[in-house]
């Protein structure tokens, strides 16, 4: 079954909170991330990559590892790798 992600990013004075949410089946799981303008740099694509793209591509990576439910409620998009050390180099393969 294929998650369905919905982000909605909302510009900050560091960059941006994203409400991230997820729907697996019949489970909703709902989350903030906090994206940083240099995190943005870090791991686009391209240059006119958006948040929203971006984050949608970290949840894929994420639940391609774990569900919804799992992902914590909230958290820094820079503290992936902390738990996922192979996120950088994924994310640039994508």
């Amino acid at each position: 079954m294929t998650a369905m992600i919905s982000v909605e990013a909302v510009p900050t004075r560091l960059g941006w909170d994203c409400e991230v949410e997820v729907t697996e089946g019949e489970v909703i799981s709902r989350h903030n991330v906090r994206l940083r303008a240099s995190d943005l740099e870090r791991w686009r694509r391209a240059p006119d990559e958006t948040p929203e793209s971006l984050v949608t591509g970290a949840f894929e990576f994420l639940l391609a590892r774990e569900d919804g439910t799992q992902i914590l409620k909230s958290f820094e998009m820079a503290d992936i790798p902390r738990y996922f050390p192979e996120f950088d180099e994924e994310m640039r393969k994508r």
